[in-house]
């Protein structure tokens, strides 16, 4: 299956794992580079130190491309971009901030740049700026979002009609019909994140591995929008939210509810009544925690079949 994405990473099939927080280890970026499609690491939840760690763990369980989500709001985000290029990384996804700050400076490098964006304008920026491909992620997806709530069915098409560069489809996608549409619509490939982190290589607290199982349709909102939009699973820290919405809050008092590290005690360390649990809305879609080889293998079996189908019309 090769196409503009397989050739730009050199993988086998135009899947990548999404780089997230608390969910993207080693053992989950190394299962889905050796299953073919590009495994990422999630910088965002990682000192530099345990990026490093990560990286060469990661080096030693696959000879396949790799790479590394890097959130540009990242407070060590040069140590953080010192250690790629160190460490021979030569795949980085940025997001969270301008894609001009890092885009050349990584290219000079050797590296390859891909921005994700949430909107027709900043993937138009994204390419000004010279990435080599962008991520259109939709409103359905989990943890931080756009603003502009567009969803992926409408934003691909909208996106593929201004960009010349390589299209990668995010938001609401985990089965091969849904991969298949994406396509159809535009997108030279998927970024898959829900779906892996039921997986049993993903770094997430099993607790949490089994919240993803049992969300049904309706049970995620995107909230604090005042602060960054983030969708979350609906629980005890999710209601105390919206009674504190109640009192029309201040940003402040929001962060303050907030706290730190809260997104490590839901996702990581598996509190799930006061952590914060981000997934997408296609969870409803999720129901068994699977290898990711077989995720992989599951996905384009149903996006064979559904080309078939379609062929038929």
């Amino acid at each position: 299956m090769s196409n503009k994405i397989t050739k730009l990473f050199n993988i086998q099939y135009p899947i990548i794992q999404a780089g997230m927080i608390w969910n993207s280890g080693w053992r989950l970026a190394s299962a889905s580079s050796n299953a073919g499609i590009l495994g990422l690491l999630g910088a965002g939840s990682m000192y530099p130190d345990v990026l490093r760690e990560h990286i060469q763990k990661c080096k030693k369980a696959t000879d396949k491309p790799f790479g590394v989500n890097v959130p540009m709001l990242y407070p060590n985000v040069e140590e953080i971009m010192n250690i790629i290029v160190e460490e021979g990384v030569k795949i980085v996804f940025t997001s969270a901030g301008n894609p001009k700050t890092w885009t050349s400076w990584l290219q000079e490098r050797g590296i390859t740049v891909v921005h994700v964006v949430s909107s027709v304008k900043f993937a138009l920026k994204a390419q000004d700026a010279g990435v080599d491909a962008v991520v259109a992620e939709g409103f359905e997806a989990g943890g931080h979002n756009g603003r502009d709530e567009t969803t992926t069915l409408t934003l691909i098409p909208m996106v593929r009609e201004q960009l010349t560069i390589p299209l990668i489809a995010a938001g609401g996608i985990a089965t091969g019909k849904a991969m298949l549409a994406t396509m159809i619509l535009g997108a030279d490939a998927v970024q898959v994140g829900s779906r892996f982190v039921a997986s049993e290589e993903s770094s997430a607290h099993q607790a949490f591995k089994q919240v993803v199982v049992d969300v049904k349709e309706g049970d995620t909102q995107l909230t604090l929008k005042e602060l960054a939009p983030v969708r979350l699973v609906k629980n005890k820290f999710y209601d105390e939210i919206q009674e504190l919405y109640k009192s029309s809050p201040s940003p402040e008092q929001l962060k303050e509810l907030l706290g730190r590290a809260r997104a490590k005690r839901g996702m990581f360390e598996g509190d799930l009544k006061d952590g914060e649990l981000e997934i997408g809305q296609i969870a409803g879609l999720i129901h068994d925690i699977k290898p990711v080889a077989e995720i992989v293998k599951d996905m384009l079996k149903e996006f064979d079949l559904a080309k078939q189908v379609v062929a038929t019309f």
